[in-house]
């Protein structure tokens, strides 16, 4: 197995990519699934970090929007997190969606909306005391009724392991 050069890190077999490094074109045209985790970042626990040990021994390129350090200062940080956003969605092969009980996740509610009108690979889940867990569970059901929503990161990780 090949090895790419940080800021790419690979696990025992799983590859972990974060914002705002980019994807190296080595991966992107790999054999390897890859995975964006798409779900709330502000005002919420790193429910990402969690996800990413469930799914360390995966051979997933798992793509995290989470950054370290983001400089709210930087009049640019919005635009580039939002395109980084944009460009990996759409690189993902599989897309994961979670909603913690924290936050609304207005931006995950509009990408759950945008990637269920396509034939992309989802898996929504919702902590069982999401606000509007109703609303992704009926939206998710009338337009991916294949799509069964859960309702833990753990049940998230292996819905995703057994694709």
């Amino acid at each position: 197995m090949q090895v790419f050069i940080n800021p790419f890190i690979q696990y025992e077999i799983m590859y972990y990519l974060e914002s705002p490094d980019i994807l190296p074109v080595e991966v992107q045209k790999s054999l390897y699934p890859s995975l964006f985790l798409a779900g709330g970042i502000s005002g919420c626990p790193d429910w990402q970090s969690e996800m990413v040990k469930n799914l360390e021994l995966t051979d997933f390129v798992v793509m995290n929007p989470r950054r370290k350090d983001f400089n709210v200062r930087d009049p640019n940080a919005a635009f580039n997190q939002i395109r980084w956003e944009h460009d990996h969605l759409r690189a993902a092969d599989m897309i994961s969606f979670w909603f913690p009980k924290e936050t609304l996740c207005p931006i995950t509610l509009y990408e759950l909306g945008a990637w269920s009108m396509t034939d992309k690979p989802i898996f929504v889940g919702v902590h069982p005391e999401y606000q509007r867990k109703v609303d992704v569970e009926l939206q998710t059901e009338f337009r991916r009724y294949e799509v069964e929503v859960v309702y833990s990161l753990e049940d998230l990780a292996e819905q995703i392991i057994e694709y």
